[in-house]
């Protein structure tokens, strides 16, 4: 007799993914999709409800300036959206304002009703908690707390993140929303210390352009960089630049945005 027990466990295993899909298609849009047959339909609208108010309320509590402008409906149906629409990428539950962020810069199109700077406001709202998962940095050996910032290479704080915006993010709130974008793109500089504490810096576009190319050359002086700015800049006198933006190295060392110098190539 011919053994079945392999088609009949590859039978089964079929079955019971037909019946996950069904249950999870269910779940992510009730209104489309009936629960499975066999499940009374009060125990899967409990469970229903209780899976989707879970994610509302997770994602409200990570965006909590875009769900208050939005209001409770508005911010339920966006929430419903997403959770009907997006793919996730990751199964992590602490990924999943990440995820959000992905649905809403690359999905969802520019909805009506939402406000043109919605998903700028919520990156801003994500930065904190996900520079705080962002993996360390070891601190290298070499760094001098105390260095020349321009004859040597300015070693930036770790890990940290130059973002720029459209919108004035950090001014957006329930009573003050932006109509327009603003003329120069806006940028900030979010780093974590050593003491796990997020500190959110406003750069104007010189100091921004300065962060930029230190962090793109490790090996580059700060003389280098300010040159190279002041070129830029076709400014007529390099050395008023050089001059401010070692005001700017200094002031960034005594708030822990530099932790000091290495030599460059030319200095050892």
């Amino acid at each position: 007799m011919p053994d079945t027990r392999g088609s009949a466990d590859k039978s089964s295993l079929q079955a019971l993914h037909a019946r996950q899909y069904e249950f999870a298609a269910h779940l992510r849009d009730p209104e489309q999709n009936p629960p499975p047959a066999d499940v009374e339909a009060r125990r899967m609208a409990i469970y229903s409800d209780l899976f989707f108010n879970n994610v509302v309320s997770f994602l409200g509590g990570q965006f909590p300036i875009a769900r208050k402008i939005l209001g409770d409906e508005s911010w339920r149906a966006l929430i419903r959206d997403y959770y009907r629409d997006h793919e996730s990428h990751s199964p992590l539950f602490p990924d999943m304002p990440r995820e959000f962020l992905h649905y809403l810069a690359e999905e969802r199109g520019a909805e009506a009703g939402d406000p043109a700077w919605l998903y700028e406001l919520c990156h801003y709202e994500w930065v904190e908690s996900g520079l705080m998962l962002a993996p360390d940095v070891p601190i290298e050996n070499d760094i001098d707390p105390h260095g020349d910032l321009l004859d040597n290479a300015p070693v930036l704080t770790q890990p940290a993140w130059l973002l720029a915006y459209r919108y004035a993010v950090n001014e957006i709130s329930v009573e003050q929303q932006p109509d327009a974008p603003a003329e120069q793109p806006l940028h900030y500089l979010v780093l974590r210390n050593a003491s796990d504490e997020i500190k959110f810096n406003r750069l104007n576009i010189v100091s921004a352009r300065l962060y930029e190319l230190l962090q793109n050359d490790v090996e580059l002086s700060g003389r280098a960089a300010l040159e190279q700015i002041a070129a830029e800049l076709q400014h007529d006198n390099p050395a008023t630049v050089i001059q401010s933006g070692l005001n700017i190295l200094e002031e960034w060392r005594t708030r822990g945005i530099v932790a000091g110098t290495r030599d460059t190539p030319s200095t050892t």
